[in-house]
C-alpha cells in the first residue's frame, strides 16, 4: 500500500530520526561551535526532512517533486560535511560518524532512487 503521507516514507523516517540524533549529540559539543558547527549540522539534516516533506506534496508534478528530492539529497550530503568536520575535532566518535555517516549515505540512496522515477510517487488521480 503506497504511502498516505510524508511520515510513512522510509526515507523521512530514517532523515527525522538522524536529525533528532544530531540534535541530541550536538548539546555536548562545545559552546564555542553554538553558532557554527552546531548550527548548520542541525540546519541541514533538519532541511532534509522539510524537502522530502516538501517534496511528497509535489509529487503531481514530477520536475518539481526531483527538484524538491534534490535539494534533500543536497542538504543530505551537506550533514555529512559537518559530520566529517565534528569527527576531525573529536567531538563525535569515528564509531558515531560512521553510524551516522552510513544513514545519510542510506538516505541519499534511496532519494536517488526516488529522482529516478518520479512517475512511481504521482498519486494514480493525477497520471496521465
Amino acid at each position: 500500500m503506497p504511502a498516505k503521507d510524508h511520515r510513512e516514507l522510509r526515507v523521512y523516517q530514517l532523515a527525522f530520526e538522524s536529525a533528532v540524533e544530531i540534535y541530541l549529540l550536538t548539546r555536548t559539543f562545545p559552546a564555542d561551535e553554538r553558532y557554527s558547527l552546531t548550527d548548520q549540522i542541525r540546519r541541514s539534516s533538519r532541511s532534509v526532512c522539510a524537502n522530502v516533506a516538501e517534496a511528497w506534496r509535489k509529487r503531481r508534478y514530477p520536475k518539481s517533486f526531483v527538484s524538491k528530492l534534490s535539494d534533500a539529497d543536497a542538504e543530505a550530503t551537506e550533514t555529512l560535511v559537518w559530520l566529517d568536520f565534528a569527527l576531525r575535532f573529536e567531538y563525535v566518535t569515528a564509531g558515531i560518524h560512521k553510524d551516522l555517516t552510513d544513514r545519510y549515505d542510506h538516505i541519499c540512496s534511496q532519494l536517488s532512487l526516488m529522482m529516478d522515477e518520479p512517475q512511481k510517487w504521482v498519486p494514480r488521480k493525477y497520471r496521465a
